[in-house]
């Protein structure tokens, strides 16, 4: 008999490059002297950066230093780059290298450049994120897109509305920028009641590589309009506040002329619950049924056809009178939109909703489905929400507010006497501590009619943990 040797493949588990016990890590750091002003070290290591950096300049006796930045230097098949690539593409770049493994740019750049060797992909600016969108935000930017269109097909005139009531840090910002490339918008305009959050706006444009490429002009970052480039998307940031801002006569100043020149695909109120209802916040925009005028007088984009200099030329100059911006589409953010929906300007298809008890529901349930695996939910807290009724003498100070409704900012109004801060409504702030530790006159008389007292959150024993 003869015998046959079969020579058995390898294990697939062979077939794969072996990844080192040891991970490259790429690191920066800069040191705070003016040497080294604007630099950045950047540099790799297998073993812990911290251990590393400070090693690296014990010998030097340098104290004054700062880790900036700590990723892994692995792409998602396994290969690696390293430090030298890194600076090799900063270089590419424009960026200056000065002196051995310094550079001369900011830690985003050096992200950008990590970014770039991870994905394959060239990233204009500091676009560098690559996360993608959780569950609920893309159900967010899909049912918003399937009303608008819902819209539209039912009549060609209509200009949609939709509201987001969303929890804080559900992510409206980078969700709002996605159906708006969702939508293939070319000009998007940011109203916010709150200028602070200008930051946040600017930031997530600016940092994921989903918006490369993408325009972004605010009174603070200036630059002029003109010279926006129509083949690219434009967002515009700017506050209610400034917006309104008119001559004498009543019309837009120049500065803000060009906003009612173009037709906007998107229109975005941000924080839309400070101040929504206002009837000066909606002359800035044209009327709900006016969708005739709306439609002769909308330039639809013509991307290379026409620039946007071209498009404020043309209608620029003929305008005196005040025009209202005109939109496509509006879409409504708010955390607390309790007014809003009170007023029933919404139906529930026209509405967006995610609450804490939602996010935690997904945090659980992803926990379960998915144990091991990092969770997106995870460094959004758990809340433990604690409410109790303001009694009728608090509530008349805290509703004396620019939008007559409980405003912190006046119930805590604080003025400076002689150098020293000190509360306007003092006592009724006293009333307040008072309550919450169940101690004030009023509910301890209302709860000696009732028979119960309430459990009070600084009272009760079991709610004190």
């Amino acid at each position: 008999m003869t015998r046959r040797v079969i020579e058995m493949p390898k294990p697939e588990a062979d077939l794969l490059p072996a990844k080192p016990e040891a991970r490259l890590r790429i690191y920066a750091y800069r040191i705070h002297d003016d040497a080294h002003e604007g630099l950045l070290k950047v540099g790799q290591t297998t073993r812990d950066v911290k251990t590393r950096v400070a090693q690296q300049l014990k010998t030097a006796a340098i104290e004054n230093y700062e880790i900036v930045l700590d990723e892994p230097a692995e792409r998602d098949d396994g290969s690696v780059f390293t430090d030298h690539d890194v600076r090799a593409r900063l270089k590419q770049k424009k960026f200056a290298n000065p002196m051995l493994e310094w550079m001369q740019c900011t830690v985003d750049d050096v992200r950008t450049a990590i970014t770039e060797l991870r994905t394959g992909l060239k990233l204009g600016g500091t676009h560098h994120a690559t996360f993608g969108m959780r569950d609920e935000q893309k159900a967010a930017v899909e049912k918003t897109h399937a009303y608008f269109q819902d819209r539209r097909a039912e009549d060609a005139d209509a200009v949609p509305e939709f509201l987001w009531n969303a929890k804080m840090r559900f992510g409206k910002t980078f969700t709002t920028y996605q159906l708006a490339k969702r939508m293939n918008a070319k000009r998007v305009l940011v109203v916010t009641f709150k200028p602070a959050v200008e930051d946040a706006w600017e930031t997530d444009l600016k940092s994921h590589v989903d918006f490369d490429g993408w325009q972004y002009l605010s009174r603070a970052t200036g630059g002029d309009p003109a010279d926006v480039d129509p083949e690219h998307p434009l967002v515009f940031f700017g506050s209610f506040q400034d917006l309104m801002g008119t001559d004498k006569a009543g019309n837009f100043k120049p500065k803000h002329k060009w906003l009612t020149v173009l037709a906007w695909d998107l229109v975005v109120f941000d924080e839309y619950h400070f101040g929504a209802w206002r009837d000066a916040a909606k002359e800035l925009f044209e009327g709900e049924d006016d969708t005739v005028r709306r439609k002769e007088e909308a330039l639809e984009f013509t991307g290379a056809e026409a620039t946007f200099a071209e498009e404020l030329e043309e209608r620029g100059s003929d305008e005196d009178a005040f025009v209202p911006i005109r939109a496509h589409a509006y879409l409504y953010l708010s955390g607390t939109p309790f007014k809003v929906l009170h007023e029933g300007r919404f139906i529930e298809e026209q509405i967006f909703n995610w609450t804490y008890t939602d996010e935690q529901r997904a945090k659980a349930e992803f926990a379960a489905e998915y144990p091991g695996e990092p969770n997106p939910y995870a460094s959004l807290p758990e809340m433990r929400l604690l409410t109790y009724q303001m009694p009728e003498e608090l509530l008349a100070v805290a509703s004396q507010g620019e939008f007559d409704e409980f405003d912190l900012n006046a119930f805590f109004e604080a003025k400076v006497v002689d150098g020293v801060a000190e509360f306007v409504h003092k006592g009724d702030v006293q009333k307040w501590l008072d309550l919450i530790r169940g101690n004030h006159l009023h509910t301890q008389v209302d709860a000696l009619k009732t028979g119960e007292k309430p459990p009070l959150p600084y009272s009760n024993v079991r709610l004190l943990p």
